[in-house]
């Protein structure tokens, strides 16, 4: 690995023009409105998970268009009024197994792991269980990135989006969970979702934004050559004649324009040999969040960003930020 972009004092800079479309803010309107139609119908099933001091539910709720969607509901055993910490999931991975995910309710969060529509059928350790029904009832391996790309309702994204905002309302719809203390998570693509869904969702409380991936995209094609950005580099390379529109499609899902109304607090990530998801990508998402904010850089890290340090910092950030003792 090397550093390959802009040096860190030009980063910290780095707040590029947004492209956004005039209608950006009734696109999003209208998408959850239609999805608010449809029955939240939350259910919280108990699974029997060979662990101790950790209570599991596996969940299902309605997304968009009232699809069921899959996630696990993981509370501290006996607690209650917790705080809780939506976390959302890397682009090929799925909601994995209830093991996976200790970190949270270990230290005192309640946390819904949530699946990822479609994904989940490439990573071995990390299996989804929920499809998407405008591309198949179950999970598939990667190319998830062009699917309705020319259209930015049929965009597989406002989906995926949508489903996200709908799940912070059923974590605090489980009896455990403090409503006024959500926050929401993710890595790459889960900071991406965590990214919008802080801006989307009034309710939310704070955003861990870790390497976000969905973040000024025409960057991003322009100077990586690594998965998954090169989904749509491939699309383009053959479908000449679309780039007008895929761009315009993209700018209703890009993180900079959600970052733009992000008013929580909001702790991001940025690894600077990160070659998946570049440093300027993720600097013009956090340099543009309108809230309260800081970032933790590692220098000499690619994708994994801070791995398991990043998740003490998060800790100990939200410890203070709800007042957890």
């Amino acid at each position: 690995m090397t550093l390959f972009d802009m040096p860190l004092e030009r980063l910290r800079e780095y707040r590029p023009e947004r492209d956004e479309p005039a209608d950006f803010d009734a696109f999003w309107k209208q998408t959850l409105d239609e999805a608010s139609t449809h029955d939240l119908a939350p259910d919280f099933a108990p699974h029997d998970a060979p662990l101790t001091g950790v209570q599991v539910y596996d969940t299902t709720f309605a997304g968009w268009g009232g699809h069921p969607i899959r996630a696990w509901m993981m509370v501290p055993t006996g607690g209650t009024r917790l705080p809780c910490v939506v976390q959302y999931i890397g682009y090929t991975g799925g909601r994995g197994l209830p093991i996976d995910h200790l970190v949270w309710p270990t230290a005192g969060f309640a946390a819904l792991i949530v699946d990822t529509r479609g994904q989940g059928a490439e990573n071995p350790s990390s299996a989804g269980a929920t499809g998407d029904p405008h591309g198949g009832d179950f999970a598939q391996a990667p190319g998830m990135m062009t699917r309705g790309i020319l259209d930015p309702e049929q965009y597989y994204y406002r989906r995926v989006f949508t489903d996200a905002v709908r799940a912070v309302d059923v974590a605090a719809t489980h009896p455990a969970v403090d409503a006024g203390r959500i926050a929401v998570a993710g890595i790459s693509q889960g900071g991406g979702i965590a990214q919008a869904t802080a801006a989307l969702h009034p309710d939310v409380k704070a955003a861990l934004i870790d390497v976000p991936f969905l973040t000024h995209f025409r960057r991003a094609v322009e100077i990586t050559d690594r998965e998954p950005y090169q989904e749509i580099v491939r699309f383009l390379a053959t479908q000449r004649d679309t780039a007008d529109r895929v761009f315009r499609t993209l700018s209703y899902f890009d993180g900079m324009n959600f970052a733009a109304r992000g008013r929580v607090p909001a702790m991001y990530s940025v690894a600077l040999m990160d070659f998946i998801c570049p440093p300027s990508t993720v600097f013009a998402g956090y340099n543009h969040w309108a809230g309260q904010k800081e970032i933790t850089v590692w220098p000499w890290n690619g994708h994994e960003g801070g791995g398991g340090r990043q998740r003490e910092l998060q800790l100990h950030h939200l410890r203070r930020l709800f007042s957890v003792v």
